[in-house]
C-alpha cells in the first residue's frame, strides 16, 4: 500500500477502517487528513465540493443520529496504490432517530438501511466520491412517503427556486478520477445483464439469476427469485421507457475465500413518460444515479449464476426532480 498509512493491511482495510474512525469513533477532524480539500462528493441529492462541507454534513448527521453505525459488508475495488484505487463500498447502517434534523422532529425509531459509496483514493486520501444512500428506506421507516418527504424538503429548503438541486449532468463537477474499472469477467457479466434489462431483454433474468437469488432493492425492499428481479427492474424501466441508460464504472473481483463479485455504477436519464414504479407519468426529466453489487456462485457444476444482488438509487431525489417540474411546491 505505497503512499498509505502502514497500519492498513490492504485497501478494504483502509476503506472500512477510516469509515469507522470518522463516524463511529468521532474522529471527525481526520477528514482533513483522509479527504482531499477539494473533494467532489456526488449524491443523488446534491453535488458538494470541498472538505468543509463534508465535515459540516457529517456533524449534522451525527447530531441527529448519535449512535449511527456503518457496517462494511463488502469493498469491491480496482486499481493500484501508485496510480490510484477505486472502491465500491457497501455498508449496512443502523441508527436511532434521537434528535431533530433533516428528517424532522425526533421519533426514537431505530433505522436500518444500506449505502453504496464509490471512492477514489491515492496517497492515503480520498479525492473523488459517488455516494448513494437508501433514503427511501430511511423515510419509510420514519412513517413518511418518499414523495411527501421530497415535497416537504423542497418547502423547508426555501421553495423551488432556493432549494438544493439534485445531482444531474448540469451541475456535475469533474473530479480527478477518470477510470472506468477493470476487465474482470464478473464485472463484464453484470454490466451485460443490466444493459440487457434496460434494453427490455427481461428473459435475461431466468438466464442469469439463480432461482433462489436473494435481492435487496431501494426502499429497504427484500425480494427473491426471478419474480422479484422482474418486478424491480420492470417497474423502474417502465417509468422511464425511453431514458438513456449508461454504465459509468465496472469492477469485478475473484478473491480467495470470497464468492466472485461485481460492482457497477450506472445512470438513467430521460423523461418520466411511462407507468411504473413512479406512478402516473408526468413528463418530467429525471436523472438517476444507481449502483448494483452482485455475488455469483456455482451451486450446479458448470452453471455459475447471480445468487445475491444489491441495487440502490435514491427515490426521494427522483421525486424531488419530478415535483420541481410538475407542482407548485
Amino acid at each position: 500500500m505505497k503512499g498509505f498509512d502502514p497500519k492498513f493491511v490492504d485497501f478494504p482495510d483502509y476503506i472500512i477502517g477510516i469509515t469507522k474512525e470518522l463516524w463511529e469513533d468521532r474522529q471527525i477532524a481526520k477528514l482533513h487528513d483522509y479527504y482531499g480539500p477539494e473533494i467532489v462528493v456526488r449524491s443523488p441529492a446534491s453535488v458538494v465540493v470541498g472538505n468543509k462541507d463534508v465535515i459540516a454534513a457529517t456533524m449534522a448527521t451525527l447530531a441527529e443520529f448519535p449512535d449511527r453505525t456503518l457496517l462494511g459488508e463488502d469493498v469491491i475495488w480496482c486499481g493500484t496504490p501508485e496510480d490510484g484505487l477505486l472502491s465500491s463500498h457497501r455498508l449496512l447502517s443502523t441508527a436511532t432517530h434521537t434528535h431533530a434534523g433533516v428528517y424532522g422532529p425526533p421519533t426514537g425509531v431505530k433505522l436500518q438501511y444500506r449505502i453504496i459509496a464509490d471512492c477514489h483514493a491515492i496517497n492515503n486520501q480520498i479525492n473523488d466520491e459517488w455516494l448513494i444512500r437508501d433514503q427511501g428506506a430511511i423515510v419509510r421507516q420514519l412513517g413518511i412517503d418518499p414523495k411527501d418527504y421530497a415535497r416537504d424538503l423542497i418547502a423547508r429548503e426555501g421553495g423551488p427556486e432556493s432549494c438544493v438541486k439534485p445531482y444531474t449532468p448540469a451541475n456535475d463537477v469533474v473530479g480527478p478520477y477518470s477510470g472506468t474499472g477493470n476487465d474482470s469477467v464478473w464485472g463484464t457479466r453484470l454490466k451485460t445483464l443490466l444493459t440487457r434489462l434496460m434494453n427490455a431483454e427481461f428473459e435475461a433474468i431466468t438466464e442469469e439469476y439463480d432461482r433462489a437469488a436473494q435481492l435487496e432493492y431501494p426502499g429497504g425492499v427484500r425480494s427473491v427469485s426471478f419474480e422479484g428481479a422482474d418486478q424491480f427492474w420492470m417497474g423502474l424501466r417502465a417509468s422511464f421507457p425511453r431514458a438513456e441508460f449508461k454504465v459509468h464504472h465496472v469492477i469485478g473481483r475473484d478473491d480467495p475465500r470470497l464468492p466472485p463479485r461485481a460492482a457497477v455504477r450506472w445512470t438513467l436519464h430521460g423523461k418520466h413518460d411511462g407507468y411504473g414504479t413512479f406512478g402516473e407519468p408526468t413528463g418530467a426529466e429525471v436523472f438517476i444515479m444507481g449502483a448494483t453489487h452482485a455475488e455469483y456462485g456455482e451451486l450446479i457444476t458448470g452453471s455459475p449464476k447471480l445468487r445475491r444482488e444489491w441495487t440502490l438509487y435514491d427515490e426521494t431525489a427522483v421525486w424531488k426532480q419530478i415535483l420541481l417540474q410538475t407542482e407548485s411546491v
